[in-house]
């Protein structure tokens, strides 16, 4: 019998190995997998590459384990952030590697990943330090019809973590609005993806058509209780109570 449903988080990121990549989900608070952002840290792999939209906001989820000096290297389109200074202390002090991905391309290599797709060429990027490798030489380009082009990798990663609204013991996930975001595509793009939903439901009850992420792409799922979250980003006012 098929039941992904694993009793702790503890348990489901039990086999998380030094020098992994991990896919963390979210953008900006909507959609972050705190929990198990949270026991990661706990777990203590160390050396890792993180794949993230940004990286961080103030001394939370991501930035907490950022904080941790846990993570060698960031591959993400939006570092820097009014709170983002966890980040900010980390690359100026030269102990973290960041990979700049513009937003879409970002998306699309992940989606690259798990669709089997070898490389892509994208406009995105041409003439800009974008079209440049790590050691600062030219990436591959192309003219496609009549417009130059950027030869890209997909993305691959050991892990994801990603955060869901309701799932079923097969792993089938459907997400809630904005918090949707880049979940999909890691689920697909990593060998091995953990989630965290609201509310576990009977086979049959989520419609297969609103469906989001199959099953087949998700190893684990726990189940978390909700808790509101605050805009990230934002300061409060001396007079807010």
């Amino acid at each position: 019998m098929i039941n992904k449903i694993a009793p702790s988080i503890q348990e489901a990121l039990s086999a998380i190995s030094d020098g992994s990549t991990i896919l963390i989900g979210g953008f900006g608070t909507a959609g972050n997998p705190n929990e198990l952002i949270n026991a990661l840290i706990e777990q203590g792999a160390r050396d890792l590459t993180v794949v993230n939209n940004n990286a961080g906001n103030a001394e939370a989820g991501l930035a907490a384990l950022l904080k941790t000096g846990r993570v060698r290297k960031i591959i993400c389109s939006y570092p820097r952030q009014v709170d983002s200074y966890v980040f900010d202390e980390l690359y100026r002090s030269g102990k973290i590697e960041l990979e700049l991905v513009p937003q879409g391309n970002l998306v699309e290599r992940l989606r690259a990943a798990g669709a089997g797709i070898g490389a892509f060429y994208t406009p995105i990027g041409f003439g800009t330090e974008m079209a440049k490798n790590a050691d600062g030489s030219p990436k591959e380009t192309r003219i496609i019809h009549g417009k130059p082009h950027v030869l890209e990798y997909p993305i691959y990663g050991d892990v994801a973590l990603i955060k869901a609204e309701k799932g079923d013991r097969w792993g089938n996930l459907v997400y809630r609005k904005a918090a949707r975001n880049f979940g999909p595509v890691m689920a697909t793009a990593a060998k091995y993806t953990v989630a965290t939903v609201h509310e576990i439901v009977d086979l049959g009850v989520l419609d297969p058509e609103t469906i989001v992420t199959p099953g087949i792409f998700v190893s684990k799922i726990v189940k978390i209780d909700h808790v509101a979250t605050a805009a990230g980003g934002f300061k409060k006012s001396k007079d807010a109570a």
